[in-house]
């Protein structure tokens, strides 16, 4: 059983894409998941109810917590699931803080073109406040919505960047996902990309990103 949050400062950035595409990779791997939206948007919460309404196979359980008591709720939760996805708002929130204290592992999707060294910064003194509490905790960077031109070499710029900065308590995932209109279609539907099969390169890009963190 694991814990991982989706999560971070800046907003926009993909997070319940993620999320909800990794609950769904789980289930479809006959795991008992369970999506917890500490995002007062609901976005997550949202997709889960039109995939119950539509009656998607795999079933996915989905709640949203917030306040003081996220951590001993989260923690009282996983002890019923076999995994626990926590997507958190795109801001410094007490939810936020709360779910990397408990977490086993937390991603950080960030955009090429829109990434803001200040939020990375802060972001990096988070989980080294949270490792007090947490020493166990993983945190990663996620290059997402990466331009699909070749000529565009945000990854590469990016990767650059970080390597100069040195975060101690960040590293950046090898995987990227880029820009494509199926994640959005997708979510519509209450589905991952892989289930939509409709964008083969999105499918794949999703399944390396997934692999990478529960069979890495």
């Amino acid at each position: 059983m694991s814990i991982v949050l989706v999560g971070g400062e800046k907003g926009g950035t993909g997070k319940t894409t993620l999320a909800t595409n990794m609950a769904a990779l789980l289930a479809l791997e006959g795991k008992d998941v369970l999506l917890i939206d500490t995002d007062r948007q609901g976005t997550a919460s949202f997709w889960a109810a039109v995939r119950e309404e539509a009656e998607v196979e795999p079933r996915i359980a989905s709640v949203q917590k917030f306040g003081k008591g996220l951590a001993g709720q989260v923690q009282d939760l996983a002890n019923r699931y076999d995994e626990v996805i926590i997507d958190a708002g795109g801001r410094d929130s007490m939810e936020l803080r709360y779910a990397l204290g408990v977490c086993d592992r937390a991603y950080v999707p960030v955009q090429p073109f829109q990434f803001d060294i200040w939020t990375i910064r802060q972001m990096d003194e988070l989980v080294s406040m949270a490792k007090g509490f947490n020493p166990k905790l993983q945190a990663s960077i996620v290059l997402n919505r990466v331009s699909t031109n070749p000529v565009v070499r945000e990854d590469k710029e990016t990767r650059e960047f970080f390597a100069g900065e040195g975060f101690e308590h960040l590293s950046i995932m090898e995987p990227i996902l880029h820009e494509r209109i199926s994640f959005r279609k997708s979510a519509r539907d209450g589905l991952s990309v892989t289930e939509w099969k409709q964008d083969k390169k999105a499918s794949a890009e999703m399944n390396q990103f997934f692999r990478e963190i529960y069979c890495g």
